[in-house]
This record gives structure tokens, C-alpha cells and sequence, in this order.
């Protein structure tokens, strides 16, 4: 039976590694060159290096699978090939005409894709992919690369919460060919001395404080949102979707004292009245210190929104303190929210949602210049200048029941950079609404500080 060594040694024959003196990308001069490109040259080859990948994997965790842009997307078909997980392609860069897509292929929001990779050096191919693909709803949780440098790259991508999975590494390889004769002990010692010497250390940008944000961000209700969250160590908001009035205000007693912000539809009140819904709705907020979100997604044209927003029963704009709109009918249609901060929604996770990366690029253009415009809702990061508000966080460790946990406050602040969560079943429908949102807001609080 073939071992790992023997299937390395079969692919060593096609030249995929030089032993030498090579200037590198970086301008680094190393002692060894890695090119695996002629393995898609060899079809017998190539189906081996799929199983022997496929073999490390929980495959039931994925439901696509792509390579990364170019040398990884022969042996990302081979394994969808032999795996039967559908193949999604990635673009260096989004088609200027047609669809403009960065991924083609056949996907839908919330898939979970496993990630393919030739070589990994720093991580900074795979830093860039990832975004990309989770900015069109598909997670990625799980990485497998064929051989590790050992300069770094997997060590930052693990600790950015992914999964590496490597079938070879650098020294084991060195080991193999040292074996067989191919390397002397010399070449072996300047092999281990280059990559003692040259393990991949480069600044990462790490997300700003909220003090840092204050001085970023001036909306006044940016401004004491944000105050707020510093005074009572809370990044919580609580989305209370129920439907009576005596429900409302039972939960914003219990969850006032963690949160920043209770988040209301007030239009599904079965029992709304103004004086008996808004007026101890509001006396609560004065008291715990928290705002109130009415979460109303004003999408139609200015006027109509004016009057969505001032008139009619529930008169929003005079109790809100803030709101949330679409920006699809543009810049002026903004203009009405008064005395309030608008959060836009830049991006949705829906199956099929039509926000793909131009519409979220364009909305986020408008949230950036228009000064009622102080935060956004997406599934990715956004500009510093604005505050991000994730929903669907879930604190549940079975996930999806595919392994990978992407709707965990952990993820919201490491990987989208989030300013705030935004919990509802998890409180509202949970037995002990108090207790929950004491734990989410722990669990928000601690993933906030790590994540600086």
C-alpha cells in the first residue's frame, strides 16, 4: 500500500520543490522554491493528492468547496470531483460587465465552504480570499493546504479562529528527501536556519476601542451609544419581538440593567397605545440607561418615509432614538430622519437576498457621506467611521450542525470587527430573560476585549 511518503516522493519527480538560491516575492532570498502548479499536469497525481486532502476532512461540515485564485483551482475540482461537494470558483477580481461577480457557481446564503490552498507562506492570500467570499453570505470555518512553509501563515490564520489543515510541512519534507538521499545535512541545517529566521511577523490591524470610536465617530447618538457601552461594560441590544404591550415592558424591566439599547417593532403590538406603551417604555430607558431602537427598515422615498416616521398612530420620531432604513431609494430619502441616528442596512444574510457586493459597496458610500447615517447592519466589516451592528448572534454551541460557529459573539467582534450585538430569541424566548441577557452581555463584553 502507498504511504504519505511514497505519494510526496511521486510528486517530488515533477519538480514541485527547487533547492538553490531563489528571490522571493517578498524580495527575501530563500533556500528552497515551492511550485505545485505541475501536479494538474499529471491526472493520476492529482486524483491522489484530492483523497489523500479528502482523508484529513469532516466532510460533512462543508457543502462547497473552492480553490484559491490560480494554482489551488485544479486541485479543488479534483477534490469536488472525487467528493462529490459542488465547486464554487473565485475571481482575482469581480467581472467590469455582465453580472460582475466575484464567485461563480451555483450557492446560496449561510453554505459553508471548505477553503483550498496550494502553499501557505504568511496567510495573506487566504486573509484576502476569506472577506470575499463570506462578503456573498458563505462561511468559511475550515482551511486544507498542501504544504506548509512553517513562516507563520497557518499559526495567524488559526489565531483568526479557522481550522488549518496541512498535508505536508517544509521540515517534514526536508525529512523525507534527506531520507532518500536528495538533501545533504548541510542543505537540511540552512533549510532549518531560513525558516528559524524568517517566520512571517507583519502588524495586523487590530479593531479600534470604543474610546478610539468616540473620537471617530460624532453623530450624538453614536456618541452616547457609545457612552453607554463603556459605562455599563454592554454591547447588548436586545430584540424584543413580542406582541403585547405588558410583554414589552415586562422584558425591558428584566433586561434594561445589560443592555444599550432595547430593539422594538412597535407595528406588531397587538395592544399599541401611546401613553400606555411609549410613555413607561421610555421611563424605563431613563432609568436603566439604555435607548431604544425601533427596528422599522424605512425603504420608500423621503416623503413617505417622513410620514412613516412623524405621523400616523405610533409617531416614531418622537420617541425614537434611533432607526433602522434601507438606503435603496438614496442618498435624500435619509434626509427626514431628524433628531435621531439611522442605521443603515448595507447588507442581509436572507437566502437569495439581492444585497451582493456592489449594492453593499454603493449603500455603504451614502451611510459614510450622510449625516443622519451613524451605523450599518451587514455581514461583514465596514469603515471605521461607522458603528456595525450584528444580528443573530447565538450563544448555542451546536451551531448549525455543521461544526462551525459563526453567529457567536467571538466571531461578531474578531472576525466583522462588530460594535454591537443584537440577541433576541436567546433572551426574549428564553426561560429566565434577566439571567440570558446577563450572559450574553458577559459574553459580548469578554469578546469585545479580546478581540482588541
Amino acid at each position: 500500500m502507498e504511504t504519505k511518503k511514497d505519494f510526496f516522493l511521486e510528486c517530488y519527480q515533477l519538480g514541485i520543490i527547487k533547492f538553490g538560491r531563489f528571490t522571493l516575492k517578498s524580495g527575501i532570498e530563500s533556500p528552497f522554491y515551492v511550485d505545485l502548479r505541475p501536479l494538474a499536469s499529471d491526472p493520476k497525481i492529482l486524483k491522489k493528492l484530492a483523497n489523500y486532502m479528502l482523508d484529513m476532512l469532516p466532510l460533512d461540515n462543508f457543502d462547497l468547496i473552492c480553490g484559491v485564485p490560480y494554482a489551488a483551482l485544479p486541485m479543488a475540482t479534483a477534490m469536488s470531483l472525487e467528493s462529490y461537494l459542488p465547486l464554487i470558483i473565485k475571481r482575482k477580481e469581480a467581472k467590469q460587465y455582465g453580472t460582475k461577480k466575484i464567485l461563480e457557481g451555483i450557492y446560496t446564503q449561510g453554505q459553508n465552504c471548505l477553503l483550498v490552498e496550494d502553499v501557505i507562506t504568511s496567510g495573506a492570500s487566504l486573509l484576502e480570499t476569506i472577506p470575499e467570499i463570506e462578503n456573498e453570505g458563505i462561511t468559511v470555518s475550515d482551511i486544507v493546504v498542501v504544504l506548509d512553509r512553517q513562516q507563520g501563515g497557518k499559526e495567524i490564520l488559526e489565531s483568526k479562529g479557522f481550522r488549518v489543515h496541512t498535508l505536508f510541512t517544509i521540515s517534514e519534507v526536508c525529512t523525507i528527501l534527506k531520507e532518500e538521499g536528495h538533501l545533504s545535512d548541510d542543505e537540511v541545517e540552512r533549510i532549518n536556519d531560513f525558516l528559524a529566521g524568517n517566520v512571517v511577523k507583519f502588524k495586523e490591524e487590530k479593531r479600534i476601542s470604543y474610546e478610539q470610536k468616540l473620537d471617530l465617530c460624532d453623530h450624538s447618538v453614536a456618541q452616547k451609544l457609545l457612552e453607554i457601552a463603556i459605562e455599563k461594560k454592554s454591547n447588548l441590544i436586545v430584540s424584543a419581538d413580542v406582541t403585547t404591550t405588558q410583554e414589552l415592558l415586562a422584558l425591558a424591566e428584566k433586561v434594561g440593567p445589560h443592555i444599550v439599547a432595547l430593539k422594538t417593532h412597535i407595528d406588531i403590538l397587538i395592544d399599541f397605545n401611546s401613553d400606555q406603551t411609549i410613555l413607561p417604555l421610555k421611563d424605563l430607558a431613563a432609568k436603566y440607561n439604555f435607548l431604544l431602537m425601533e427596528d422599522r427598515k424605512f425603504a420608500d422615498i423621503g416623503n413617505t418615509q417622513e410620514l412613516q416616521f412623524a405621523y400616523g398612530m405610533y409617531k416614531i420620531s418622537n420617541w425614537a432614538d434611533l432607526v433602522t432604513a434601507q438606503v435603496i431609494a438614496g442618498y435624500d430619502s435619509l434626509d427626514c430622519f431628524r433628531n435621531v441616528g439611522v442605521v443603515a442596512i448595507l447588507g442581509m444574510s436572507s437566502k437569495g437576498t439581492l444585497t451582493d457586493s456592489s449594492y453593499r459597496e454603493e449603500a455603504t458610500k451614502i451611510a459614510l457621506s450622510h449625516p443622519n447615517v451613524f451605523g450599518g447592519v451587514a455581514q461583514n466589516k465596514i469603515p471605521n467611521e461607522l458603528l456595525l451592528f450584528t444580528p443573530g448572534i447565538n450563544l448555542a454551541d451546536s451551531g448549525d450542525g455543521k461544526g462551525q460557529q459563526y453567529n457567536t459573539p467571538e466571531h461578531a467582534f474578531t472576525q466583522l470587527e462588530t460594535d454591537f450585538i443584537i440577541v433576541g430569541r436567546g433572551v426574549y424566548k428564553s426561560d429566565d430573560p434577566e439571567k440570558s441577557a446577563l450572559t450574553y452581555k458577559i459574553a459580548g463584553w469578554n469578546a469585545y476585549e479580546q478581540s482588541l
